[in-house]
């Protein structure tokens, strides 16, 4: 029964399995079935049937994702698809799943394979990210929430493995697609649109008598994307003296009540181009050997525009202000003036590629004996452009300057905050191009003073600029032998190498524009307007209340060298302090062994993983020149880990399974906290400089670890599944992970006086009030669990009604529950929501098929990138997710004059969800609020 579910397609399906309900056995009673005829079983339905099969025929507890699914609603990546599984939770990054939690961890602490190789993405660390694999290349998915010895790549969560085609296993295909996109959103900025389109090509083919196989899979991409965002600088707490705050009326706001400090809040418009080849080869000369060779590559492009309007507000803007309304300590409005508003017109350019190759021998012996061989070799690059373009009424502490700016707000908005002109004072045109200089209107520049005549206003904007490199070999010998023993079936032992090197090179540069003279005061400074041939219109920003603004091409000012660049190397300690390589040797031994015995099936196994890890990079300080100090250092570590594991199944009945696992599993540290820095930093920004307060103190100092080992959990897995048809089954889930060896990043006070060099007060920095901060470093100190419980089900209704034939549904629970603690204090696991809800109703039938699937993800710990596009944690405060599709499969419906014609019509995210985050303890304290519009996608799809 099962192999026949495996083999399916055709598939002949039940109406009524016995034992599935009264109902059930009612019709079966009150009616002769009918002989059974082949029925050639599509779409949705032939997706399940092939999911379950390989749930259901699986030595542990996994999840699959067949051909079908992949995408069928068409998802424009494996993300989208991989979301929808039970127990797994995607997360949106600028409007598009990119990250995926499995059972509460991010893909930081998921394992990620091809084919059963390890697999390399182009983000900052370990986790890949999913949205760079488009579903066209996908054949399958099979995600394992419990491991066992044969996987060589573990994670906390568990492993993902991704497959492509293999074209000896199945007939030939010659498929087309096309789809059409648009976003719901209009595009708020005039050089970008809102729609694009996806194209593809599969073939895949047989030859020789079957024993030669190829198959190829192109596919190319264009997808807009639109974000209206609100990002708060953050909520600093009124007080006495300086930061004693008033009502209109002239009392006193009670010290201690929050307010928003400031906002930088833009239209994002964005478009990601992506190119995909993939290729397989598969050669079988004799029925015993087994040749395949594979080949992918992808080139990764997407480019940003982010323009808006960046105004210091209360307290940290040193702004004239008052509050209107105060509610449960946060002032909910007020008004401020006396700032002036930094036009920017910010950009990026992420610019990505990857490629891999492998080639697998596989080769029986004899009705023994089989020997496997398995080397790849994969590598990934990206650099990242962001630049950041100052403009305003004029350059900063200048007699020309023009007028600054004026606002209200409230804190009632469906942004979290609204901004509208203040009520009495009128504010500048920022749409008129002889009003808008290209220079920084607020005197940002003090870290450079020394380079450009000792004045602290040349900052007219500035460039992130870090690359990245990754390369990793790998190589697998395995034997494995059938065994004739009592209880015993079989037993494969092996070893595994692996060899990874990662680096990372952090350039960063102001920019100062044309205009500005080293050689005059800072008085007078002059600007210029920009130049007419970069002015591309305007941003409207009226969804925050803020009018249009003046909008130019920053990127290519940049990249036509208008600018001025001065490296920030040599004056940003973090620069070098977060430039570095980590190289890793991993040799794995490993041996499962099969039993059988009554009922119960499974296996025991056990891994020895021997580590060898080292890294390099530099300690960094401030010398007495103003200049970076750096020092080359290296450093790691070698260690080894035992993972043992046991999984077993008891076959209750033909269709109902329990089963039980224990294991050790573990997630290698995050590549970024490996690096063996140690880096001192010192702000010039006057409210850090005049505190007293080591939290807020001008001082800082950060250390990377490359001597962290894993991440360790012990785990036990245990679920019952039941399969009443060959289309419906339910499923309960519970598992414990035991955390150990979390790694935590600590503070430690430190004083910094040493590092005090005549530098500091050359910079007019005399004033400075403590030698004391913080410095963070990364120990594996925590402890912790996640523990949880995971519901699904599918009901064809089929089993109620002939009349209901072709409706049903799929839906899944998941609740999580886990912490990890340390010194007394409870911290969360990135990733990690509470609840997770899924469902999919559906009906396909004659050709014609409906579907609306909807998801729901509490809130969870995230990162985004902060200042000098740092890693910075966040709370998301969760999503709901509806996405909808209908289509019509001509060849399905009995045209034969099109058969093989499929056209679809989708929404996603049609109930306009917003995400936003926020402080834990209070969530209208909203620290990003983005608005990203539904998306519509219409497809065409031929197949010969």
């Amino acid at each position: 029964m099962k192999q026949a579910k495996k083999l399916l397609l055709p598939s002949a399906i039940s109406c009524v399995i016995a034992g599935f309900a009264p109902i059930a056995f009612a019709q079966s009673d009150a009616v002769q079935e009918p002989a059974l005829e082949e029925v050639v079983v599509t779409g949705i339905r032939a997706s399940l049937i092939n999911s379950m099969a390989i749930k259901e025929d699986a030595s542990s507890i996994v999840e699959a994702l067949s051909p079908e699914d992949i995408g069928k609603l068409p998802d424009s990546s494996i993300a989208e698809s991989l979301a929808r599984l039970p127990g797994l939770a995607g997360e949106r990054v600028n409007g598009r799943t990119s990250g995926i939690s499995v059972r509460g961890f991010n893909e930081d602490y998921v394992a990620t394979t091809m084919n059963g190789r390890e697999l390399l993405g182009i983000g900052d660390n370990r986790g890949v990210e999913y949205d760079l694999y488009p579903s066209e290349i996908i054949s399958g998915a099979v995600v394992y929430k419990s491991p066992d010895a044969t996987l060589m790549s573990q994670g906390l969560g568990g492993v993902v493995d991704l497959r492509t085609l293999r074209p000896l296993e199945r007939d030939r295909i010659i498929s087309f697609n096309g789809t059409y996109e648009m976003n719901g959103l209009e595009s708020g900025n005039p050089d970008y649109d809102d729609t694009g389109h996806r194209l593809a090509f599969t073939y895949s083919d047989k030859f020789v008598d079957d024993t030669l196989g190829f198959a190829l899979s192109l596919a190319t991409t264009e997808t807009p994307s639109q974000e209206q965002q609100v990002r708060v600088w953050g909520y600093p707490e009124t007080g006495t003296g300086d930061q004693q705050a008033y009502f209109a009326d002239g009392s006193l706001v009670e010290p201690g009540t929050y307010v928003a400090g400031g906002h930088d809040s833009f239209a994002r418009s964005a478009v990601l181009e992506r190119d995909t080849v993939s290729a397989v080869v598969q050669y079988e000369p004799v029925e015993d050997l087994t040749i395949t060779a594979d080949a992918l590559y992808i080139d990764f492009k997407e480019s940003k525009v982010f323009r808006g309007l960046e105004e210091g507000g209360p307290i940290w803007g040193s702004t004239n202000w008052t509050a209107n309304t105060v509610d449960d300590g946060l002032v909910t409005s007020g008004q401020w003036d006396g700032f002036h508003s930094v036009i920017r017109n910010d950009g990026e350019v992420k610019d990505g590629d990857l490629s891999a190759f492998g080639l697998n021998v596989a080769y029986a012996l004899n009705d023994i004996w089989s020997l496997e061989l398995d080397v790849a070799h994969s590598e990934s690059s990206k650099d990242l452009i962001n630049i950041e373009s100052y403009s305003g009424v004029g350059r900063g502490s200048t007699t020309t300057q023009g007028d600054p700016a004026a606002r209200a707000w409230n804190m009632t908005g469906d942004f979290g905050i609204m901004y509208t002109d203040h009520p009495s004072i009128e504010m500048p045109d920022y749409t008129d191009p002889d009003v808008i200089r290209l220079a920084g209107p607020q005197a940002w520049g003090g870290a450079i003073a020394p380079l450009v005549g000792g004045n602290t206003n040349a900052q007219d904007g500035f460039v992130n600029y870090p690359s990245f490199e990754e390369e990793l070999d790998t190589l697998r010998l395995s034997a494995t032998a059938e065994l004739d023993i009592p209880f015993l079936e079989s037993v494969e032992f092996g070893a595994h190498y692996s060899d990874r090197r990662k680096s990372k090179i952090n350039y960063g540069a102001f920019l100062v524009a044309p205009g500005y003279d080293d050689n005059l005061s800072a008085e007078a400074q002059g600007d210029i307007a920009v130049p007419e041939e970069y002015v591309v219109g305007e941003t409207d920003l009226s969804f925050l209340g803020l009018g249009n603004m003046l909008a130019y091409d920053g990127v290519g000012l940049y990249r036509a060298g208008v600018y001025r660049e001065i490296d920030a190397t040599g004056f940003e300690t973090a620069r070098l302090g977060d430039t570095y390589t980590v190289n890793e040797e991993v040799t794995t031994l490993y041996t499962r062994l099969d039993f059988a015995a009554g009922i119960m099936t499974g296996n025991v196994g056990v891994q020895v993983i021997s580590t060898d890890q080292s890294a390099s990079g530099f300690d960094t300080y401030t010398g007495e020149d103003g200049t970076v100090v750096a020092t080359p250092v290296t450093d790691g570590t070698d260690y080894t880990k035992v993972l043992p594991s046991l999984n077993t199944n008891f076959q209750l009945t033909d269709d109902q399974v329990v089963r039980f696992g224990l294991s050790k599993t573990m997630s290698r540290a995050r590549l970024d906290e490996m690096r063996p820095n140690n880096t001192i930093g010192f702000s010039f920004n006057d409210a850090a400089r005049l505190s007293d307060d080591p939290e807020n103190s001008a001082w800082s100092g950060s250390s990377g670890n490359p001597e962290l080992q894993p991440i360790e959990a012990n785990q036990l897995d245990l679920s019952y599944e039941y399969y009443f048809a060959d289309d419906g089954y339910v499923a309960a889930a519970y598992f414990y992970k035991d955390l150990k060896n979390w790694h935590i990043n600590e503070k430690a006070l430190t004083d910094f006086t040493p590092y005090i060099v005549e530098g500091y007060h050359d910079n007019g920095i005399d004033e400075l009030k403590s030698t004391q901060g913080f410095t963070s470093s990364v120990v594996e100190a925590g402890s912790g669990h996640v523990k949880g419980y995971e519901l699904q089900a599918s009901l064809p209704f089929h089993l109620f009604s002939d009349w209901l034939d072709g409706f049903g549904i799929i839906a899944s629970a998941t609740n999580l529950d886990g912490e990890i603690t340390y010194e007394g204090n409870d911290s969360r696991i990135p990733g990690l929501s509470e609840n997770i809800y899924q469902a999919t109703f559906f009906y396909e039938k004659n050709g014609f098929e409906f579907r609306v699937s909807g998801r729901k993800r509490d809130e969870y710990l995230t990162e985004f990138y902060g200042t000098s596009l740092a890693l910075t944690p966040t709370i998301d405060q969760g999503a709901e997710l509806v996405d909808a599709q209908i289509g019509f499969d001509f060849g399905a419906a009995g045209i034969e004059s099109l058969d093989g014609l499929t056209i679809t019509l989708q929404g996603q995210n049609l109930t306009d969800e917003d995400t936003f985050s926020a402080a834990e303890d209070d969530t209208r304290r909203v620290n990003t609020y983005q608005h990203f519009g539904p998306n519509y996608l219409l497809g065409v799809n031929y197949t010969f």
